[in-house]
């Protein structure tokens, strides 16, 4: 199709009205424009954040793909060892929704935590002996012991968690975060996502994109996914041939023909594509001084664990989460698959605890002693817990699981204005319902915006005629576990 004709089937419905009515709507779009020329930046027209003075600046949020059980880890129930092998009583999970694999099982027989519990620090927290380097922080830690959702499945619990809806297409909390309060960083993005799995490969989570996604903001406040392997960004090396200089030269062509092709359509994704290439130039003076560990004292590197050294490794991606925040990076989103453990939970719990313990542990005393915990909030947990139940049959000893478990499940978080050193709510004797101080994940979301400096009622984004946020039209702000 000719160009001249192909134009104006690209102008959107407000882009026609703007070159109409003599020309008010143009004068209008007109005043929205930078000094340099650019529409304003999307995130200017949000409302002035933050609310309040902020306990943080950051957060880095360790996600737990497949869910931890709780009941072997973290949330110490005698009750369990004592009714082993006996079928739950109906007062306590009778009526409640499970996952296929367990919905319609009949027989369900109490399992006995497979670890061992003890208390530590002057808190007293009970952790596993599966998590010894965790319980050596114990007093540095808030543990959240009556969390609870809604889905039974992954994705849509992951997805509750990050967007504060069950289907796929919100924005998630990093992005929300990185247009409310934009970015501390001129050289890396405000979002940063990194994944991981176990090494036997023993579940088939898949990290899907829209947990990082932007949804209906603008696309420039997607997260950005460092991979695994090779650049940690695509295309972060120049062709062969292609100076530095050469690049500038191409970037800031194409910065005038998108800026000529944002005066005529005011797209706002134009100036997004303006902005990342911009960031993805400077990437590539950053991003290899950033992944560069040559300088990291070999104590640091020990601390995270042999593994820190191998690109894509959960250890690897902990050291990388501290050294993003020494640079202001304002959300870092690392995943971690492999604890879906329904038929493998004598074998597959220690080495999931083995291989992210030590890490976990050493990125919240790295924090600490640079002086960065203080305003950098570090989350640990998965999307649910696991059922105190059995999957399977009693006898078969190799075959134990436990399933999906909306219903009552541990998570912890430190630094970043939390209280350390305790535990809030509780579930049953059983470690199946929540039952004290109940938190649902729009109250964390809402406490994590309030951390922020952010009044999540307040914080909307107008979207096909509503106002939306990110805890929907739920939470409230769990004060108990907010320092002073």
């Amino acid at each position: 199709m000719p160009p001249f004709t192909d134009h104006p089937l690209h102008l959107t419905r407000r882009a026609l009205f703007g070159k109409s009515a003599m020309g008010l709507g143009a004068m209008a779009l007109g005043s929205l424009f930078t000094r340099d020329g650019l529409a304003l930046p999307p995130d200017k027209l949000a409302p002035a954040l933050p609310h309040f003075a902020p306990k943080a600046k950051r957060i880095i949020y360790l996600l737990q793909n497949g869910a931890p059980s709780h009941v072997d880890l973290f949330d110490y129930k005698p009750k369990l060892r004592e009714w082993h092998g006996r079928q739950i009583p109906d007062e306590v999970a009778g009526g409640k929704r499970f996952s296929t694999m367990t919905g319609g099982q009949t027989d369900r027989p109490v399992l006995g935590e497979i670890t061992q519990f003890s208390q530590h620090g002057q808190s007293g927290a009970w952790v596993s002996d599966f998590l010894p380097h965790t319980a050596g922080i114990a007093d540095d830690l808030c543990f959240i012991k009556s969390m609870h959702t809604e889905p039974v499945n992954h994705a849509p619990a992951i997805t509750y968690f990050l967007t504060g809806g069950e289907q796929a297409g919100r924005p998630s909390m990093g992005a929300w975060l990185s247009y409310g309060l934009g970015s501390d960083s001129n050289d890396l993005p405000s979002f940063v996502v990194m994944t991981s799995r176990d090494k036997e490969a023993s579940c088939g989570q898949i990290f899907y994109d829209f947990y990082w996604g932007s949804g209906f903001l603008p696309s420039k406040y997607q997260g950005v996914k460092f991979r695994g392997s090779g650049d940690p960004v695509l295309y972060l090396s120049n062709p062969d041939g292609m100076s530095r200089s050469v690049r500038r030269g191409v970037l800031d062509d194409l910065a005038r023909l998108n800026e000529i092709k944002l005066r005529e359509q005011g797209d706002p994704e134009i100036a997004t594509r303006i902005s990342q290439y911009e960031m993805a130039y400077r990437m590539q003076a950053s991003v290899p001084e950033l992944t560069d560990f040559s300088k990291e004292p070999q104590h640091i590197l020990e601390m995270y664990g042999p593994d820190v050294h191998r690109q894509g490794s959960y250890a690897y991606n902990c050291l990388m989460a501290r050294r993003l925040a020494e640079r202001g990076v304002r959300f870092t989103q690392i995943m971690h698959a492999g604890w879906d453990q329904h038929r493998n939970l004598n074998s597959q719990l220690k080495i999931q605890c083995q291989d992210t313990d030590a890490p976990s542990a050493a990125l919240v005393k790295d924090l600490k002693q640079r002086g960065l915990l203080d305003d950098t909030l570090v989350i640990w947990g998965g999307e649910f817990g696991r059922t105190p139940f059995l999957q399977g049959k009693i006898a078969d000893t190799k075959q134990w699981g436990r399933d999906h478990h909306p219903y009552a499940f541990t998570l912890w978080m430190a630094g970043g204005g939390i209280k350390p050193g305790i535990s809030h709510g509780a579930s049953d004797e059983f470690g199946f319902n929540a039952v004290e101080d109940k938190v649902h994940v729009h109250d964390f979301q809402a406490t994590l915006m309030h951390l922020m400096g952010i009044d999540h009622e307040r914080f909307t984004f107008r979207f096909q005629g509503r106002q939306f946020r990110l805890t929907d039209v739920h939470g409230h702000v769990v004060k108990q576990v907010i320092g002073a």
